[in-house]
């Protein structure tokens, strides 16, 4: 299975680059895993709804340019269904029994997903009910993939 994570920003911090780096090399027995980076937008303090969406839809126009039509899109919502470990790697595990072979994760910036992305979703999946910076929520859905895998397969993984 092939899993594109899409995701709006850059990381700058070494020791999240570091954790992305060894999460990618774990995944790398599994599947095929790609991380596409789009630019994000200046956000200004106390920004207005109208500017707010124009942000979310310029971000989304970068994002759905990576987005094929034969993928499954889960979009990460902070009011998407919230899964167990087990629930996500039975999710991945049925989409590829069904003839899924291509799974897109897309993670938004700092204040969110444009409609133009939500509309293309077909999964909103939620970490929890708490805001996470973006950049480490790539860290968390990495880890999460892996251990996915590491379930699917039988293989030990910590509870």
């Amino acid at each position: 299975m092939k899993i594109t994570i899409i995701t709006v920003g850059k990381i700058k911090e070494k020791y999240l680059r570091d954790a992305i780096a060894e999460y990618s090399k774990r995944l790398s027995r599994y599947c095929k895993l790609e991380i596409i980076e789009v630019a994000d937008e200046k956000t200004v303090e106390h920004a207005s709804e109208a500017v707010e969406d124009s942000i979310r839809s310029k971000e989304a126009e970068r994002i759905l340019k990576y987005v094929k039509e034969d993928a499954y899109v889960i979009t990460l919502e902070i009011n998407g269904d919230q899964l167990t470990s087990e629930q996500l790697a039975a999710k991945v595990e049925q989409l590829g029994i069904q003839g899924t072979s291509h799974l897109v994760f897309i993670i938004g910036g700092s204040i969110g997903l444009g409609k133009e992305v939500l509309g293309k979703s077909d999964y909103a999946l939620s970490f929890s009910k708490m805001t996470f910076p973006h950049q480490l929520m790539r860290v968390i859905l990495l880890e999460q993939i892996y251990r996915s895998y590491r379930i699917i397969n039988g293989e030990p993984y910590h509870k």
